[in-house]
């Protein structure tokens, strides 16, 4: 918490205080920040932002307005069974799909102003020298064990599977499609074995059960100093973190998983894609990705110091002197990789004996969209790179919305209404109005020369403390990872300033006290200042906006806010600009009718029918027919009364095609006609025969047109 001490007059400096209980690495050199290493097998949607990297964005931005030294880790995680998986589907290479998501990932981070250190990826020969090196180093300490187990092996394809290969019924909650790690209906996780009515993701068939080696991590060694480190932060005695300032959700999450009693747990899989094993009689087998992929951050970390003269270690590991660490890590993730940061990660970590832990891992819950689950199989979801390319200049206001329902403790919701709602009375009607007047009214009294200020009233003074106060609780909120407040502490500053313009009314004042409207206009301008600073880490780009528009020369950093000596007396200023446009409802409509067309491209298609026969097939007499006439059905809406030459001879057949094609439309067209189908009277008419239709999934329909080769009618089609 830090606590601005201003002195009497509006141009004085300030000083600062920490008045913060000294904790373990209360004041760390250095703070190594990682975000969670995105898969590279699809891309990213406000999903993956709200719970990850938004988050940790703003809070790296706070750390360098207060001139910390930080490092902001992430990368593609490209290795695991998903991208194999996504490989397979597509028909291509698993390099071909790494590198095609993380080429738009990278891109779309960099859009949208996540300020990553660096942007790694784990295929790249530096980090599978890495992992390859800190798992031996893990081996020679006797960390793992290896095992002989059975596992299930696809027969038709001659493959172990791994994890994300292997489906079937959760044992939980019965959800059908349940994968071997994990059902992500319920969100339990779970092991291969667990599934009820296994089959293989590859054949779709049952797998057998074939004997298979691996090197497992006994994790249930490590329940006795895990407990202590999460529930007191202390390990052997010894302080290192704060417990009261993790998430209840993630400390409660972990203490279910290990008062339910830890298990080995396999570090190594069979694929062929992946850090290989370096270690005799591993031949096709590669780390677990969950192994691999943290390992990652360090990898990254080494790449980035060797591009920038740092050393690594002074980020990782402990002084090797002192034995103490120096540097705080945070990992920031979403609430399904809890586990695997506040677990399976420390055991390794605290095993090879140099890094130093986590000292909070601050995991958020879910973003819902539009009352449903994001789901990316369902295409349900709004895509950042698409959001991108429609709205670019729309992107601070996402990081505003996305910030102010960020799902910090509780899953939230984005709704296209509420963004346009939040947009359009928030940042337009409160931030946008206030700095709006407070310029416009500058270089209309002043020619946008900041006044000289007279007097300070004691309501002056009032609303100085209020700023004041208002800075103090928005830099808590920051250092607690609570990153909604801190926001919702912005926009209070911008509520005061507009009230104060309100209840001072400086274009009334102008003309009967014009002395007292220049101490009013230097004070709502040091407001706006104020908001340049509180705004940074959540609108980088409008805050420096914001600093232009005011004629702010100097970059602003954390120490400044609550000053009210952020622009001095003479300063010229520039013109007023609009900070934020409001939202039409075309937007909205736009979206909302964009998901809308995603749903009916997943809906399941129709049940197939009873099995026939080749026998049965070969029964029927398909031809070549071509419509000579048509007309309505009278008092009808689906049918058209046809003429059709099937060769030389004219069939009558009444067709259920009037809501797709008119008859003006059918004249002439080349269709397929099953020629044996026995007569039927429809509406009066003799139909002696049926035009074979297809039908998409809205519903339209179109001719199933014959081949070029059969023009002539009466031709069959085989």
């Amino acid at each position: 918490m830090i606590i601005p001490f201003i002195s009497k007059g509006l141009n004085s400096k300030k000083r600062v205080v920490s008045l913060r209980k000294l904790l373990p690495l209360e004041n760390p050199k250095k703070y190594t920040v990682t975000a969670a290493l995105p898969y590279a097998n699809g891309p990213l949607h406000l999903g993956h932002l709200a719970g990850a990297y938004l988050p940790s964005d703003i809070y790296v931005r706070y750390l360098k307005m207060n001139k910390r030294d930080v490092v902001f880790v992430c990368g593609s995680d490209e290795h695991g069974a998903a991208i194999t998986l996504r490989a397979k589907k597509e028909g291509e290479t698993p390099q071909e799909i790494v590198d095609q998501y993380h080429t738009i990932n990278k891109k779309a981070f960099e859009d949208f102003g996540i300020d990553f250190s660096i942007y790694h990826r784990t295929s790249a020969p530096e980090h599978h020298e890495m992992a390859q090196k800190f798992f031996l180093e893990l081996n020679d300490k006797d960390t793992f064990t290896k095992q002989t187990t059975e596992q299930y092996y696809d027969e038709e394809n001659n493959q172990f599977l791994a994890d994300r290969y292997i489906s079937g019924e959760c044992p939980k909650c019965s959800n059908p499609n349940a994968y071997g790690d994990q059902c992500e209906k319920c969100g339990s996780d779970l092991s291969p074995m667990d599934l009820i009515n296994p089959k293989s993701t590859i054949s779709g068939n049952k797998p057998v059960l074939k004997e298979t080696s691996h090197w497992f991590l006994p994790m249930e060694r490590h329940e006795e100093w895990l407990t202590s480190w999460i529930q007191e932060g202390k390990i052997h005695g010894k302080q290192l973190h704060n417990p009261k300032e993790w998430k209840n959700q993630v400390t409660g999450q972990v203490m279910s998983w290990i008062n339910a009693g830890l298990k080995p747990r396999a570090m190594t899989r069979d694929l062929d894609w992946g850090v290989k094993v370096p270690l005799e009689g591993a031949d096709g087998k590669v780390l677990y990705v969950w192994l691999d992929a943290p390992i990652g951050y360090i990898s990254a970390t080494k790449k980035w110091a060797e591009d920038n003269g740092k050393n690594w270690e002074d980020y990782w590991k402990v002084n090797s002197e002192t034995g103490e660490a120096e540097t705080k890590l945070i990992h920031f993730i979403g609430k399904d990789n809890i586990v695997f940061h506040s677990i399976i990660f420390p055991i390794l970590l605290k095993q090879h004996g140099e890094y130093v832990l986590p000292d909070n891992v601050p995991a958020n819950e879910f973003l819902n969209l539009e009352g449903d689950k994001l789901s990316t199989s369902r295409n349900w979801a709004v895509w950042l790179h698409e959001y991108l390319e429609e709205y670019p200049d729309k992107i601070d206001e996402l990081r505003y919305v996305l910030t102010s329902i960020m799902p910090e403790s509780k899953d939230s919701e984005f709704t296209w209404k509420d963004y346009q709602d939040r947009i359009n009375n928030e940042l337009v009607a409160i931030f946008g109005n206030f700095v709006n007047r407070v310029v416009v009214l500058t270089n209309k009294y002043y020619e946008g020369v900041v006044p000289e200020a007279s007097e300070v009233s004691d309501s002056d003074k009032l609303i100085i403390e209020e700023v004041k106060q208002t800075a103090i609780k928005i830099g808590e909120s920051m250092e607690a990872y609570r990153f909604r407040e801190a926001l919702s502490g912005a926009m209070n500053i911008a509520r005061i300033g507009n009230k104060y313009l309100q209840d001072s009314e400086p274009w009334k004042l102008i003309k009967t006290d014009p002395e007292r409207v220049k101490t009013i206009m230097k004070i709502a301008l040091q407001i706006s200042a104020n908001l340049a600073v509180a705004f940074a880490p959540f609108m980088p780009k409008k805050a420096k906006q914001l600093e232009q528009m005011l004629g702010l020369t100097d970059s602003l950093d954390w120490n400044d806010l609550g000053s009210f000596s952020l622009i001095q007396e003479n300063t010229k200023i520039n013109q007023a600009e609009l900070l934020f446009n409001k939202i039409e409802d075309e937007l909205v409509v736009t979206q909302l009718a964009k998901l809308e067309a995603s749903k009916l491209d997943n809906v399941p298609a129709e049940p197939i029918k009873e099995e026939i026969t080749f026998d049965d097939f070969t029964k029927l007499d398909v031809r070549i027919g071509k419509i000579v006439e048509a007309e309505k059905v009278k008092k009808t809406k689906k049918l058209l009364h046809l003429k059709v030459d099937v060769g030389g001879e004219i069939r009558t057949i009444v067709s259920g095609i009037a809501e797709s094609y008119t008859p003006e439309q059918v004249i002439g067209k080349q269709v397929s006609v099953l020629v044996n189908l026995a007569p039927r009277a429809i509406k009066g008419i003799e139909s002696q025969g049926m035009i074979l239709m297809a039908e998409n999934k809205e519903g339209k329909l179109s001719f199933v047109n014959p081949s070029e080769d059969y023009i002539e009618s009466g031709n069959s089609v085989s």
